[in-house]
């Protein structure tokens, strides 16, 4: 009879996913999992199977619990919508250590969504309840006069998606935190209806 476990997986695969999410999945030893872990190899091979089932256990965690929180920072009433969408776009542009860390979503699929189709299905599942959440909250800035009527809201949705992967993006490759600042004012500015500024409450 085997032995119950005697750790608790869902803190396990945190600790693997913190170690995937800064040497990437290729880089990523087993025996740098089990001293994050502090599980040997047999222990966390008969819980996930192998190194690839640990990684998508990882990787699923790590987006689920992302656009949790992505979908209540973007949630609510329609006349704060801008402000939600300027709050999101903006808090992606100050800190550039956590840039240089970059979103686990983002580097696995750069890594590893071209040649293993379960990273692939899972990355997109994420980037759909990201794109969704946007969308959203595009539509309801629109719904309260902040945002362009002219634009569609899958297609604003779709833009601020794009730009916010590539504040991510440019975040990791080391420009300063005003650059990334000034794009994602650009961006806002291109679908506000008002001039954007300090005082402004669209962006409060």
């Amino acid at each position: 009879m085997a032995r119950p476990r005697t750790f608790d997986e869902t803190q396990v695969t945190r600790r693997a996913r913190d170690a995937f999410h800064d040497h990437g999945y290729a880089a990523t030893s087993v025996e740098q999992l089990s001293a994050a872990t502090g599980l040997r190899r047999s222990s966390l091979y008969g819980a996930f199977g192998d190194k690839h089932g640990l990684f998508l256990r990882a990787f699923s965690q790590y987006c689920d619990e992302d656009m949790r929180v992505i979908r209540e920072e973007l949630a609510g009433d329609d006349a704060g919508a801008f402000a939600r969408l300027a709050r999101h776009l903006r808090s992606k542009t100050s800190d550039p250590a956590a840039s240089r860390r970059g979103c686990m979503l983002a580097k696995a699929t750069a890594e590893l969504a071209g040649e293993d189709p379960e990273v692939a299905r899972i990355a997109a599942d994420a980037y759909g309840v990201y794109e969704q959440a946007l969308i959203d909250c595009f539509r309801g800035a629109q719904a309260a006069g902040d945002a362009r009527s002219d634009l569609d809201p899958t297609d604003g949705g779709a833009l601020l998606l794009a730009v916010l992967r590539g504040i991510e993006a440019l975040g990791r490759g080391g420009r300063p935190a005003r650059a990334l600042q000034a794009i994602a004012d650009a961006a806002l500015s291109s679908l506000s209806t008002r001039p954007l500024g300090p005082s402004s409450p669209l962006t409060r």
